[in-house]
Parts: structure tokens; sequence; C-alpha cells
């Protein structure tokens, strides 16, 4: 039995007040995170070599900046490529003992898949997740502005998630 001083609700009582708390924007959020917001965080250091470097010169770069890939630029600092540890590990299967003195040109990915600083994180982890490949440089105006990893697109994306829950906890709680 109900207490004597509760009404059930009538039609019409709520007529008026819609309330959104979720929305398609709220939502998916996180579709709308872009390449800049995850350098403003990262930061935009770029290790860039030339084409006439050799193997051995890029070797140390990656051992000593505990980094992956480095670009490939002319001395106006124009990207000309990328050169990825994959790429070093490869020749080095093909030719043993002979890899270390070659140049970063004989090597290098020319044709290299760049993005902007406004493209959407979620396109960029699908494109580096399609192409099989980890080291994306960022281009704004045609010049070299910052490097991202699929590692740190997903670690992006987790903070994020971590970053919701939290706020749904908050919400629940009160």
């Amino acid at each position: 039995m109900a207490p004597s001083s509760y009404q059930a609700p009538k039609r019409g009582d709520k007529a008026g007040k819609t309330t959104y708390s979720q929305s398609v924007e709220s939502n998916l959020s996180h579709t709308q995170s872009t390449v800049e917001k995850l350098l403003e965080g990262k930061g935009d250091a770029v290790f860039a070599v030339r084409p006439n470097d050799t193997i051995a010169d890029v070797v140390g770069i990656l051992k000593e900046k505990r980094i992956g890939a480095v670009v490939v630029t002319d001395q106006n600092g124009v990207l000309q490529g990328i050169l990825s540890e994959r790429d070093i590990v490869r020749r080095m299967a093909e030719t043993p003992g002979q890899t270390l003195p070659q140049s970063v040109e004989d090597l290098m990915t020319s044709d290299v898949q760049t993005c902007a600083p406004d493209y959407l994180l979620m396109d960029i982890l699908k494109t580096m997740t399609e192409g099989r490949f980890r080291h994306m440089p960022v281009l704004k105006d045609g010049n070299l502005c910052g490097m991202i990893t699929i590692g740190d697109v997903v670690n992006f994306r987790l903070q994020e998630l971590e970053y919701e829950a939290l706020k749904l906890k908050q919400m629940i709680v009160g």
C-alpha cells in the first residue's frame, strides 16, 4: 500500500518538460578528437635524418631517443620519406652484416602517408590499421609539425575512456 501522501503520476504531468541527458554528440565525443588535440599533450618533437645519412646513424638515433621511426627530410626540412625499425630489420635479413653502412634513401619509404592536425583520430587509427604501419608524420600547410604513432592514438583514446568512465561514476554517485 502506497503512503497517503503519494500520488501516482498522471498523463500530462511532465508535458513540455523534456530532458536530454545524452545526445549523439556526447555519446560519440571521442570521434571528434583530432590529431591537433593529441599533439597538444604529446608535443611536436620530430626526429629527422637526411637521405644520405647511414643506417648506422639512424640506429643510433632510434636507440638514443627510444623511438621507432624517423622522418627523412631534405636540407629545407621538406619531407622526403620515413624510415622505421621494421624497414631496417627487413633489410638486415636481406643483407646480413652489410646493412649499417647503407644510405637512408636506399631503405626509406618514399610514399609516406601523412595527416593534418584537423584529421579525426578515429580515421587515423583506421588508416594505420588497414595500412599496417605505426607512424604517421603530421603536416600543416606542407610543413612537418609532428609525428604520431598508433600507440599515441590508442593511449589517447584510453585516457578519454577513463575520463568518460569517471564522469559517469560522478554523475551516478552525485
